[in-house]
C-alpha cells in the first residue's frame, strides 16, 4: 500500500478553469500574485499566466532587509520570462514603525507574523485599487499543518494549489519545467534569517505528505506507520498538529442566536 500522493492528470487544466471562472464571477480586472522566489509562488504565477494571460497577472515582491539581492534579481527575471508585471516594495518602513510602537515585543515569531500581515495588507491595498483578486500560494501540506499566518498569507481570495500537497506541487513544477533554481531551493517562508519549512515542521515533505495523505484517507496512525515505515508516534504527532490548527482553516466561530447563522446554516 503506497501513501505517496500522485499528481492528478487534470490538475493543471482544472486550476486554469478555476482561475478563469473565479475571475469572471468576481468581475475583476486581473490576478495579483505575491512572488517570493519559492516554488509555490512561482508555480501559481505560471498557472495564472497560462490561465488568463500575462496582461491580466500582476506580480508583487515585498522584500525585507534580509532578502537576498541575488534572489530579487532572479524573481525579476522570472517575471520577465512569464511576461507579467512586477512591482517591488520594501516592507521595512511599516515594520520599523510598528517595532517603534511596540518595543516590548521581541519574539521573532510575533514579528514574522507581523511581516506576513503587512504583506497581505499591502497586497489588498493594491488589489482594491486596481480591481485584482489576491491569489494565495499556500499548498495542502501547509494548510493542514496550519503552517501559515492567520490573516497573513492565509488571508487571500483564491488558493489555486490549496488541494495539492507539496510533493505534488514539485511534480507539477517539474512537469511545467519551472527553473531548476526554483524547484531545488529549500522551502522557506523567509520570516527570519535561516528559517526553513522542513526544520520547523519536523519532517521532510516527502514523509510529511505521506502521513497527511494517510490521514486524508481516514487511516489509523498504525496503518500509516506500517505503510510508510515511519514511527506511529511521528504519525500521531502530525495528527495532533492537524487537529490543533483546525481553527486556522475555519471562519471565526459565531454563537447560534438567529434563524439562520453565517458559517452554520446560512447557505451561500
Amino acid at each position: 500500500m503506497s501513501l505517496v500522493p500522485k499528481l492528478p492528470a487534470h490538475a493543471e487544466s482544472s486550476i486554469h478553469q478555476f482561475l478563469r471562472s473565479h475571475l469572471a464571477d468576481a468581475e475583476c480586472q486581473g490576478l495579483l500574485v505575491a512572488l517570493s522566489g519559492g516554488i509555490d509562488s512561482a508555480l501559481v504565477a505560471r498557472l495564472a499566466r497560462d490561465a488568463v494571460g500575462a496582461e491580466r497577472v500582476q506580480g508583487l515582491l515585498l522584500p525585507d532587509a534580509q532578502y537576498p539581492p541575488a534572489l530579487r534579481g532572479e524573481v525579476e527575471e522570472y517575471a520577465r520570462t512569464l511576461g507579467i508585471g512586477l512591482r517591488v516594495i520594501s516592507i521595512d518602513p511599516p515594520e520599523s514603525a510598528l517595532r517603534g510602537l511596540f518595543p516590548e515585543v521581541t519574539d521573532r515569531v510575533d514579528w514574522g507574523n507581523v511581516k506576513a500581515r503587512l504583506r497581505m495588507t499591502m497586497e489588498y491595498l493594491l488589489a482594491r485599487e486596481h480591481r485584482w483578486l489576491v491569489v494565495g500560494t499556500g499548498n495542502k501540506s501547509e494548510l493542514l499543518m496550519g503552517y501559515f499566518t492567520k490573516w497573513g498569507d492565509g488571508g487571500v481570495d483564491l488558493l489555486p494549489i490549496g488541494d495539492l500537497y507539496k510533493t505534488q506541487v514539485r511534480a507539477l513544477a517539474a512537469q511545467l519545467a519551472l527553473p531548476a533554481s526554483v524547484r531545488e531551493r529549500a522551502p522557506t517562508a523567509g520570516l527570519w534569517e535561516g528559517q526553513t519549512d522542513e526544520e520547523e515542521l519536523g519532517l521532510p515533505y516527502t514523509e510529511l505528505d505521506q502521513i497527511l495523505f494517510g490521514l486524508e484517507q481516514l487511516r489509523t496512525p498504525e496503518e500509516i506507520a506500517q505503510a510508510t515505515g515511519l514511527e506511529a508516534g511521528q504519525v500521531r504527532t502530525i495528527e495532533r498538529v492537524v487537529e490543533r490548527t483546525r481553527h486556522k482553516r475555519r471562519p471565526p466561530p459565531i454563537p447560534k442566536l438567529g434563524l439562520r447563522t453565517v458559517g452554520i446554516d446560512w447557505r451561500e
